[in-house]
């Protein structure tokens, strides 16, 4: 009996010994597990920041992108706006160092006295008329060509220009020698004279252009810049529209025999001519013909 009972004890110990080693292992196997799903835990966080971090710094990197290319863009579009405001600024700088005098014809009375065509000339010549007068508008020409001297001066101001006028009134007095004059005291580089013309035969229309003669005793040095303007403005009118009969050379006209400055003399047309007549007297006309005066002065200007 002894020695079954000893046998026993000895079977009973030896199973809890196996059961303390199972119970060993598997805790060594649950430890081990934990572990490996805590480091793979730690790893994907570890992932998952680092993703995240890429995703933020490409982000980042997309907006500031965009940010610059916003800013590049609006650079961009503002930088022609500033170069077309330095260009016109430019543009009026040049022009604005010039002087213009415009000298609207004749007057509302007219001096029949006389004074030389020339400096020193022994040859006289009536001092101003009143001018011809509209055959269908009864408009007399001093109003005309003072109304579109008026619109031309507009114009050349918002170019740059610096405008003087010979008169701004038709009740004056002031003779053609004075007009011209007037020009060379105030140091004009050019001087525009506003006139329409007559005859008697009503059917002779168009425009024309009167310069200093070539081979006039008071004209010569003159003639080449004023025979420059006058090309461009026959140009400058007949692309706009307008009928140029021609440019004519005068060496009888006091106003250009006593002139110191570039001069040219625009006949607007006939007042003779009872369909033109009509036309000077609208002022959407004048402001066209006066525009395509003003535009062929600054581009005379923007080649000298």
């Amino acid at each position: 009996i002894c020695n079954r009972g000893n046998f026993y004890d000895y079977k009973e110990g030896k199973m809890r010994k196996k059961s303390l080693i199972l119970l060993g292992i598997l805790i060594i196997s649950m430890i081990s597990f934990g572990c490996s799903n805590s480091n793979q835990s730690s790893d994907n966080e570890v992932i998952s920041n680092q993703n995240n971090s890429s995703q933020q710094s490409l982000q980042n990197n997309q907006e500031n992108s965009a940010g610059n290319n916003s800013q590049d863009n609006n650079n961009s579009q503002s930088n022609p706006q500033q170069s077309q405001i330095t260009d016109n600024d430019n543009s009026q700088n040049k022009t604005g160092q010039y002087v213009i005098c415009i000298d609207p014809g004749h007057q509302a009375k007219g001096d029949m006295s006389q004074e030389p065509v020339g400096p020193g000339s022994s040859e006289t010549k009536f001092k101003v008329s009143w001018g011809t007068q509209g055959v269908s508008t009864n408009i007399p020409e001093y109003e005309l060509t003072l109304s579109a001297s008026k619109i031309l001066k507009s114009y050349l101001e918002q170019m740059g220009f610096k405008v003087i006028m010979t008169r701004e009134t038709n009740d004056v007095n002031i003779t053609n020698s004075e007009r011209a004059t007037f020009a060379n005291e105030n140091n004009a580089d050019l001087v525009i004279r506003i006139h329409a013309d007559g005859s008697e035969d009503q059917s002779v229309s168009g425009a024309s252009l009167h310069i200093p003669a070539q081979n006039g005793q008071y004209t010569s040095k003159i003639y080449p810049k004023s025979n420059e303007c006058a090309e461009i403005m026959m140009a400058s009118m007949r692309q706009a529209g307008f009928k140029v009969n021609n440019i004519y050379q005068r060496s009888d006209l006091t106003g250009f025999n006593w002139s110191e400055v570039p001069a040219v003399l625009v006949e607007m047309g006939y007042m003779s001519n009872p369909e033109e007549d009509q036309k000077m007297s609208q002022t959407s006309y004048q402001e066209k013909m006066m525009k395509s005066i003003a535009e062929a002065t600054q581009k005379y200007f923007n080649q000298n």
